[in-house]
């Protein structure tokens, strides 16, 4: 069993990990809410504001809000190291069962969520847009809080990263196609290209740029944590956005919102519950068990977005559905730092720190 000042050494370094966040970071789920009030609060006072920021776009796509969600992936882009895939065959096991519970797990249990509460086409697709984006971005955030292993964290999200661009657009159409819902597949390639695609080139290009002209220092002290807060601003304010503009229908169908968060609650609740168990059967460590539950069970919710504006609009129902996604995503991955915590205190995993001390007790028994 872990010693007194043991488990006092590990709080403590959890501790200090979210001081160095900052309060700005750490009160996020609150901005979330009052960014989302503002919203609404604009949607019945300026109207006018809400429809002009609508009639601003190219190709479906919304100007302000293409710029916006480009902000909030461009640093989680900055993260992608090709060199760290080198290491996939090191530790394998984790990294596998999170491309599973990606891919193939959480895709499918949206779906049957969808298929179980829903009717309305733009909501299942909103579903199905949620469940099929792995999370590329605020993980390594989450990761970091639960003192998870962030080599596996940057690794995971890296090729992450690169399946996404593969495999995003092909399965949304297969799922949707299972639905007889008819989506416009060069509208969902032109999503996944100026979503995922221009900020993932931009990302690789200024990250060995700035490395090389300034360091890596500097570029890992200064310049990723400023682009980092920049990322959450450029969250908060397309929450004003998304809320100004569908708030109208928020309020005169204020059944939506619960009709919509139902089948997503249930769905993550049962993919983190299937990370949880499946991490522990295969017998994985804490530190890359929780990274795998985290990772397995987010869902990329700007793509997610980003597509649901470009398809149906701003201010429509599908937009609403996969915002409420986001609303939902920070409490659950905040609520699985401090379950994956729990869980570790109580032994559900393996610790190599607990094994340590079994085998020192054990010599010291035996030497006696």
């Amino acid at each position: 069993m872990p010693t007194v000042e043991n488990e006092k050494s590990v709080i403590k370094d959890i501790e200090q990990r979210e001081k160095k966040l900052g309060y700005f970071e750490k009160l996020l789920p609150l901005w979330v809410v009052v960014c989302i009030i503002i919203g609404l609060l604009f949607s019945q006072l300026f109207p006018s504001i809400a429809n002009g920021i609508d009639s601003l776009q190219i190709a479906n796509i919304s100007i302000p809000i293409g710029i916006c969600l480009f902000l909030m992936m461009y640093p989680a882009m900055l993260n992608v190291q090709f060199n760290e895939l080198k290491k996939l065959g090191k530790q394998p096991k984790p990294i596998i069962l999170t491309l599973i519970s990606n891919w193939l797990i959480a895709p499918f249990v949206g779906l049957l969520m969808a298929n179980i509460f829903l009717v309305d086409e733009q909501l299942i697709v909103a579903i199905i847009l949620l469940s099929s984006s792995p999370c590329t971005a605020m993980v390594l955030v989450w990761g970091w809080l639960a003192k998870g292993n962030q080599e596996q964290n940057v690794i995971t999200t890296s090729l992450n990263t690169i399946t996404i661009i593969i495999g995003y657009v092909p399965l949304v159409k297969f799922l949707t196609g299972l639905q007889n819902i008819p989506l416009d597949w060069i509208q969902l390639l032109a999503s996944a290209g100026v979503f995922i695609g221009l900020p993932l080139v931009l990302g690789i290009v200024s990250r060995y740029a700035v490395i090389n002209s300034k360091g890596r220092e500097w570029f890992e002290e200064t310049y990723k944590p400023l682009v980092g807060k920049v990322s959450i601003v450029a969250l908060l304010f397309t929450l004003i956005i998304l809320f100004s503009l569908n708030g109208e229908v928020l309020i005169t169908n204020p059944d939506l919102t619960l009709i919509v968060s139902i089948p997503l609650l249930l769905g993550f609740a049962i993919v983190v519950g299937y990370n949880v168990i499946i991490t522990k059967f295969v017998n994985l460590e804490y530190r890359e068990a929780i990274i795998t539950v985290i990772i397995g069970s987010s869902s990329h919710f700007e793509i997610a977005i980003a597509t649901a504006i470009a398809l149906y609009g701003v201010g429509s129902i599908g937009a609403l559905g996969t915002t409420m996604g986001l609303f939902w995503e920070v409490p659950i991955m905040l609520s699985i730092v401090y379950l994956g915590r729990y869980l570790a205190k109580k032994g559900f995993w393996k610790s190599k720190e607990k094994e340590k001390e079994k085998i020192e007790a054990k010599a010291k028994i035996e030497s006696t």
